[in-house]
């Protein structure tokens, strides 16, 4: 969005809400050009997103970051489905009057995006995927320490570390201090998740586990150019679990970073913004 001829940085964006059946999304809008719609993270809001990150994609796309149906700001009753929570990211497009659009996710929100993409491909052009795995079962799974840290109901400074980081790296260590002050400099936040709402994740991974849409089979006939970002110590997500599949993903590209972990974007924003743009561009 623009006020004047000064692009709005991420951290003064306006929350909007869609409404959507009986319930209303929230969400918000930077930049102008092809829509990229994000889906969050295991207990992100609005607010989750590094505003650097969101402010780097800004600069050529419509960047559109909402909450799922009943989380944070959004009202309803949650999904506990993982169709449901990518179903969001279509109806919001819906209400948005966007026909096609780019289908970004992180983390849980990657399995709200491939399931999207898989079943309403009609409507994605392009899928970006961050530090999230594939559908179905996978052969490596996340560290116990994540689970320990994940479900902390407040996340101090360490803690972000251990979750979206590389607590071995200094360059990492700093970049987490960095990426929490930019996302704490915006006043009047968007309400965390309430833990009680918390198991209706559990009950999305169930779901993408399970993999009842056959996505990971559909993924091997998409036609749709995907990148894939993870990073060389994926504490949650494992990149190995996308080298088993390298062969079989007819257009998927797959990028790591060294010295980075779950969060590889909010660590460098521009970096990965460059390989989204170069990879859009190029397919």
């Amino acid at each position: 969005m623009e006020k004047g001829n000064t692009l709005v940085k991420a951290d003064q964006s306006e929350t909007k809400f869609a409404s959507i059946q009986d319930y209303k999304i929230a969400y918000r809008i930077i930049g102008k050009g092809l829509p990229i719609i994000l889906c969050n993270r295991f207990r992100g809001n609005l607010d989750d997103w590094d505003p650097a990150f969101l402010d780097a994609l800004a600069q050529k796309y419509q960047v559109i970051i909402f909450n799922y149906k009943g989380l944070a700001s959004s009202t309803g009753t949650p999904h506990d489905t993982i169709l449901g929570f990518g179903k969001d990211a279509i109806d919001l497009a819906d209400a948005l009057k966007i026909d096609k659009f780019i289908l970004g996710g992180w983390s849980l929100g990657g399995w709200a995006a491939q399931v999207a993409t898989t079943e309403f491909s009609n409507r994605i052009t392009h899928t970006v995927l961050i530090g999230t795995k594939p559908p179905g079962k996978v052969n490596h799974p996340l560290e116990e320490i994540f689970i320990k840290t994940a479900y902390i109901p407040e996340y101090t400074i360490e803690h972000e570390t251990i979750l979206f980081f590389e607590p071995a790296s200094q360059i990492s260590r700093n970049a987490a201090i960095e990426s929490h002050n930019r996302i704490n400099k915006r006043e009047n936040k968007d309400p965390k998740v309430r833990p009680e709402l918390w198991e209706y994740y559990g009950k999305s991974h169930d779901d993408y586990w399970n993999d009842p849409y056959k996505a990971r089979e559909k993924l091997m006939k998409i036609n749709i150019p995907i990148l894939i970002i993870s990073a060389n110590h994926e504490v949650c997500f494992p990149p190995e679990n996308w080298f088993e599949l390298n062969q079989k993903l007819p257009t998927a590209t797959l990028i790591t970073i060294a010295q980075t972990g779950h969060g590889p974007h909010h660590q460098y924003p521009e970096m990965v913004t460059r390989y989204i743009e170069n990879f859009i561009e190029s397919n």
